[in-house]
């Protein structure tokens, strides 16, 4: 028992010994819940610069301390935008030309949509002042509907410009043409450029599919798939010069301007209005080549839009350090 009763004292004596020493040792603090913002939830839409983009403001959030929920490839444009206004996300990647079909009833003269910056302003206006959603700074980079051809028929049918391939059209040339359903519906896409060049493709001269990926149809289109030799593209597509495909110009300017933006919903811009100057900097940096650059690493060199979103930030940028 003497044993005993020492042994408990030496411990007690240790023990109030080095207490002060471990009082004062230096600690690494755990990072409580607090120490974070969010969450904030991501979403974008079913296409390659979608989920880039995506990833980008992700990245961007996390390496300024927000918690995130990633739901990218939410659906086409009419699901994401409706998540948006209904609170089930909180930010996505947008196209200011999405402002004409968006806000198609409103008084606006549709050359606007034509103009860059005009653009950006009316869109970001109207959607404040009906929505309380707000569009940060877009970058400079038109990512506009597109319909590309094998540059093999392209040079044998001289086709350049919507004008030539609406002759084709009309002369009973053939033509299968794949893309999405916002694609081929949407006033301000397919219907668009047949209204304004003159031309009517008929329902067996469409594939039409369910998702926005113009991987899909510009592959569909260069390996001939199903018959298809045309295909829904867009400005900053990275694919395209791989697969030996010709976007056609739109000389009569069909096309809106289509710069993407984050444009997030009022309440958590409120909140966290550290949002523009977190995402504005890097859009400022995604230029047409930039992008196109970058939708080619995921789309032709197969790598994950995560990596390449992060090692344009942290290498090329040095946005994130």
């Amino acid at each position: 028992m003497k044993h005993t009763f020492r042994h408990i004292g030496i411990i007690l004596v240790l023990a109030l010994l080095l207490t002060p020493a471990l009082a004062c040792a230096p600690t690494t603090p755990t990072p409580t819940p607090s120490a974070f913002k969010g969450p904030v939830t991501i979403a974008s839409k079913i296409d390659t610069e979608g989920e880039l983009l995506a990833e980008i403001i992700k990245a961007m959030l996390i390496g300024n301390r927000f918690q995130t929920v990633d739901k990218s490839g939410l659906g086409p444009t009419q699901i994401v935008r409706a998540a948006l206004l209904s609170g089930e996300i909180d930010i996505y990647p947008e196209y200011t030309g999405n402002g004409a079909f968006f806000f198609s009833s409103a008084n606006v003269d549709p050359a606007v949509w034509r103009d860059a910056k005009k653009a950006w302003e009316t869109v970001s206006k109207l959607d404040k002042d009906a929505n309380k959603v707000v569009w940060l700074e877009s970058a400079p980079a038109n990512n506009t509907w597109a319909i590309a051809v094998p540059k093999a028929l392209a040079e044998k049918e001289k086709l350049k410009s919507l004008d030539d391939f609406a002759a084709y059209v009309n002369r009973g040339g053939y033509v299968k043409l794949a893309g999405s359903e916002e694609f081929v519906t949407s006033p301000v896409a397919l219907p668009a450029f047949q209204k304004a060049y003159g031309f009517t493709l008929k329902q067996d001269q469409l594939v039409t599919l369910s998702g926005g990926n113009t991987a899909t149809t510009e592959k569909a289109a260069a390996e001939g798939t199903s018959g298809v030799n045309a295909a829904m593209a867009y400005g900053t597509d990275g694919s395209l010069a791989a697969l030996n495909l010709v976007i056609l110009t739109d000389p009569k300017g069909a096309q809106p301007v289509y710069e993407p933006a984050p444009i997030v919903r009022g309440a958590v811009f409120d909140k966290y209005p550290e949002l523009t100057t977190i995402l504005n900097p890097v859009f400022r940096t995604l230029t047409m080549e930039v992008l196109q650059d970058l939708n080619s690493r995921i789309a032709i060199q197969g790598q994950a839009a995560e990596r390449v979103a992060n090692v344009y930030l942290w290498a090329t940028t040095g946005l994130l350090k």
